[in-house]
């Protein structure tokens, strides 16, 4: 019969065969394995009575004491299916927890999600094909800007654009702001809210749009824009990415942002019509 055991129970049947061949005595097989005399007894009965299996856990194949109920499974996976069918684990685990008190972690979720095919793992997915650009040191020393068009309010309100400010060094977001359009004057406005509140950035990073580059060079020079010229008058560098992905964060924040924020408003919305419905 195969027997499967851990190099934990390897060790441990090597042992406790030199004790039953008299090779060691019982008391230096309890030093080797950490194991009172008692309990070396005990394994030296059991490995005579049914051999090398009876050194293995006893509990191996056998469902977990600690697991949870399957109806509790059933129920959370229904509900997901229902009411949080794109979300991710995390956000589903905050949604069960904050609305409709139902505690489970947030890795059970991700395996129960898993295995029934509500969630991909990322490492199932399509791995990226380009070297991302390395974060750089500090906090505030370059600051990736974009703006999202997205209808963030689900047809209640035209469509609009979040402006979005991120480090690029830790990745935290540092302001946001809706506008109507994706105009000079908002990012102006974008701008002095950032300054006010966590002061002047060494560098922003954005793509080629014409509120930040005049894309008609004349002469070999690239002309500024009004935008341009008030962070020039601040001191502040303005750099372009030639690429989408090379200003990538912001991009998949912007990502992150339609999904989460989208949804944490929809549930907002939903619980201000709950309670004037009551």
């Amino acid at each position: 019969m195969l027997v499967v055991m851990s190099d934990q129970e390897l060790t441990r049947f090597k042992v406790i065969q030199d004790v039953c061949d008299h090779h060691i005595r019982r008391c230096d097989a309890a030093d080797i394995l950490g194991l009172s005399e008692r309990q070396v007894q005990r394994l030296m009965n059991r490995f005579r009575k049914f051999g090398a299996s009876g050194l293995v856990h006893r509990a191996r194949g056998k469902p977990s004491n600690h697991r949870l109920p399957g109806e509790l499974r059933k129920s959370v996976l229904s509900l997901i299916r229902e009411r949080y069918p794109d979300f991710s684990p995390t956000l589903a685990q905050e949604k069960l927890t904050e609305l409709h008190q139902l505690s489970v972690s947030v890795e059970t979720l991700r395996k129960w999600m898993t295995a029934d095919g509500l969630w991909v793992p990322h490492a199932q997915r399509k791995p990226r094909i380009y070297q991302p650009r390395y974060r750089r040191d500090c906090l505030g020393e370059l600051i990736q800007i974009d703006g999202s068009h997205h209808d963030w309010f689900e047809g209640r309100s035209p469509k609009c654009c979040l402006l979005v400010f991120m480090d690029d060094a830790t990745g935290r977001l540092m302001n946001l702001r809706f506008s109507e359009t994706e105009s000079a004057f908002d990012y102006m406005m974008a701008t002095r809210e950032y300054l006010d509140v966590h002061g002047k950035p060494v560098a922003l990073y954005s793509d080629k749009h014409s509120i930040f580059r005049v894309n008609q060079e004349r002469n070999k020079q690239v002309g500024k824009t009004q935008y341009g010229r008030v962070l020039n008058e601040l001191g502040i560098e303005l750099i372009c990415a030639n690429s989408s992905q090379a200003k990538g964060r912001v991009e998949r924040a912007n990502q992150t942002l339609q999904d989460r924020m989208l949804r944490e408003m929809h549930c907002c919305f939903q619980s201000s019509v709950n309670k004037v419905t009551w």
